[in-house]
């Protein structure tokens, strides 16, 4: 699984316990990101829708919430992906744009990753393994990057996972099947069926994962655009359809709390953290809205890696100090009181819990 900002990799045990403990057969995942939740509601045997609005977020739930490891044509596979790794690298835009104007991968990594995304989308297009073969080069490509985790910058000296080559591996995929969505939240969250359990983790704040995770984008849209920057990100990031409405101080609050609304779920669960735009009261206040009752969960954690070692400059200097290293993860729950006192009660003990 790819580095990731926000990334619920501590939570996931915790959130496939409530998936468990609700009896969920149906689960939405609303901002999916890397799939991390939905696939774990998919290994406790719920059937999971997975949205994002970002082109790398689809890719990933196409293979691994919608494609099932059961009627995967694994020869088939690792041919094509033999195929792949043997193709010679030579420069091309990612080179030039991620290796030369900028320092993310080394050349001859560069090299090997235009050359392989060329021959995925020239041989393979119209493929069932189109997807998987893109999600396997997305996850080489970050073992072997140079940054902190996070594509706004790249660190000033070669990170030593760069010096590595790139490689190919299967994706470890999943048995049953699902759905992937590509759109916004805001405008689907009404509009997606039915679930037994509806999982939200928005942004927090300024942190848009459009920039942040550009070069992801670029493999996937595969369009050479133009760029900006010392961190060459997309031109396109400028404009306004880019923009989350999570990610604007004022519009957030009301955005989160008409897609807590607007789901339809027996038991809705929201992923927030103490370093919000929106305060925890103010978040129960939204889940109250739906009618029924409200309980939160709390868990402290360690921060994301990229806050831990410093603030960074665009050239990767060193330029502030770290105030704090942990913060303290909330999980609300909202929903028939039965089924939130059930769930809380067999997932948490209960000096962890807030009830309303």
């Amino acid at each position: 699984m790819i580095k990731y900002l926000g990334s619920k990799r501590r939570l996931v045990p915790v959130l496939g316990d409530i998936c468990a403990a609700a009896g969920a057969r149906t689960a939405l995942d609303l901002f999916t990101g890397t799939t991390r939740v939905a696939q774990e509601f998919k290994r406790r045997g719920a059937t999971v829708t997975a949205v994002d609005t970002a082109r790398y977020s689809e890719v990933f739930a196409q293979t691994y919430v919608a494609l099932d490891a059961d009627e995967v044509d694994y020869p088939a596979l690792n041919e094509a992906l033999a195929d792949l790794a043997d193709r010679p690298g030579y420069d091309g835009y990612v080179t030039e744009t991620f290796c030369s104007s900028s320092r993310f991968f080394q050349p001859h990594n560069g090299r090997r990753i235009d050359a392989i995304r060329d021959a995925i989308e020239r041989d393979y297009r119209d493929s069932w393994m189109y997807p998987v073969l893109l999600t396997s080069l997305i996850e080489a490509a970050d073992r072997v990057d140079s940054t902190t985790g996070v594509q706004m910058a790249y660190v000033k000296a070669w990170a030593q996972r760069s010096h590595q080559d790139l490689e190919l591996r299967v994706p470890e995929l999943l048995p049953g099947t699902g759905r992937a969505v590509r759109g916004d939240a805001c405008a689907l969250a009404a509009s997606l069926g039915s679930f037994d359990i509806a999982y939200l983790d928005p942004p927090y704040n300024q942190h848009r994962y459009f920039t942040n995770y550009h070069i992801w984008e670029t493999l996937v849209a595969w369009d050479a655009p133009e760029h900006y920057g010392v961190a060459c990100k997309r031109v396109d990031a400028r404009a306004d359809d880019t923009k989350s409405a999570f990610n604007r101080r004022r519009r957030m609050p009301v955005a989160l709390a008409q897609v807590i609304v607007d789901v339809d779920a027996a038991l809705v669960v929201v992923s927030y953290n103490d370093e919000s735009w929106v305060p925890i009261d103010d978040l129960v206040v939204m889940g109250e809205a739906r009618g029924g009752a409200v309980r939160t969960l709390s868990f402290d954690s360690r921060r994301y890696v990229g806050a831990l070692i410093g603030i960074h400059n665009p050239n990767g200097d060193k330029v502030g100090t770290v105030s704090h290293v942990r913060n303290t993860e909330y999980v609300l729950l909202a929903g028939d009181r039965d089924l939130v006192d059930r769930v809380a009660q067999g997932v948490v003990p209960p000096d962890r819990q807030r009830c309303w």
